[in-house]
C-alpha cells in the first residue's frame, strides 16, 4: 500500500504544477509576440527597413533571456514561410527585409552568405520570368490571331480575345511558367531547409 501524501505535499505538488503552467504560457506567449514583431517588421517599408530592423534587435535584448527564445520562435517561422518565389520586382524589398529579419534572429555567417546568394538567384528569376511571359506570348500570338480572324468572320464584327481568358493559352502559358518555377524552387526549398537546419542546431546550443 502506498504512502499516503501529507497535505504539505500536496500543495507543494499544486505549487509546481501551476509555476509550470506559468512558464508555459509565457513561452506562448513570448513566441507570439515574436509573431506579431516579424509581420510588423515585414509591413516597413523600403526606407525604413533599417530602423525596423533596429527595432527588432532592441526588442529581441528587452524580452526576457528565458522567453528570447520563444520569441526568436516566433519571428523565425513567419520570416521563414516569406522565402518564397517573388511575383513581381515590388517582392524585392520584401526578400531583403526577410534576410535582415532572419540575420538577426540566426546570427550566423553561412547564412548570410547563403541568402545573398538566394537574392541574387531570385533577382535572375524575376529577369527569366519576364523574358518567359514575353517569348510565350509572342510564340502564341500566331495562333492568337488565327481564333481572333475566326470569330470575327462567324460573328460578323472585329473580335479581340484576351489571352490571359484563353484556356489553350493558359495551359500553354502555365506549362513553360511551372517549369521555369520548378528549376527556382528547389533552391528555395534548400534555403528553408538550411535556415531551419541552423536556428534548431543554435537553440540546441543555446
Amino acid at each position: 500500500m502506498g504512502r499516503i501524501k501529507s497535505a504539505l505535499e500536496i500543495a507543494l505538488e499544486r505549487t509546481e504544477s501551476v509555476k509550470s503552467d506559468k512558464g508555459s504560457i509565457d513561452q506562448f506567449e513570448a513566441k507570439q509576440q515574436g509573431k506579431k514583431l516579424a509581420n510588423q517588421f515585414l509591413g516597413e517599408d523600403a526606407q525604413r527597413v533599417s530602423i525596423a530592423g533596429t527595432n527588432l534587435a532592441e526588442a529581441i535584448k528587452k524580452t526576457p533571456r528565458d522567453q528570447q527564445e520563444s520569441l526568436k520562435q516566433g519571428i523565425f517561422d513567419v520570416l521563414l514561410s516569406q522565402i518564397t518565389l517573388p511575383l513581381s520586382r515590388d517582392d524585392e524589398k520584401r526578400i531583403e527585409a526577410v534576410g535582415k529579419g532572419l540575420q538577426l534572429v540566426i546570427n550566423d555567417n553561412k547564412f548570410t552568405a547563403l541568402y545573398k546568394q538566394l537574392s541574387q538567384l531570385l533577382t535572375r528569376y524575376l529577369d527569366e520570368s519576364a523574358q518567359y511571359d514575353e517569348a510565350i506570348r509572342r510564340q502564341y500570338e500566331p495562333k492568337l490571331r488565327q481564333k481572333e480572324e475566326e470569330l470575327s468572320r462567324r460573328m460578323g464584327r472585329k473580335v479581340q480575345i484576351d489571352p490571359l481568358q484563353d484556356p489553350e493559352f493558359l495551359a500553354f502559358y502555365n506549362q513553360n511558367m511551372n517549369a521555369l518555377k520548378g528549376n527556382y524552387q528547389t533552391a528555395v526549398d534548400q534555403v528553408r531547409e538550411e535556415a531551419r537546419r541552423i536556428f534548431e542546431g543554435k537553440r540546441m546550443m543555446a
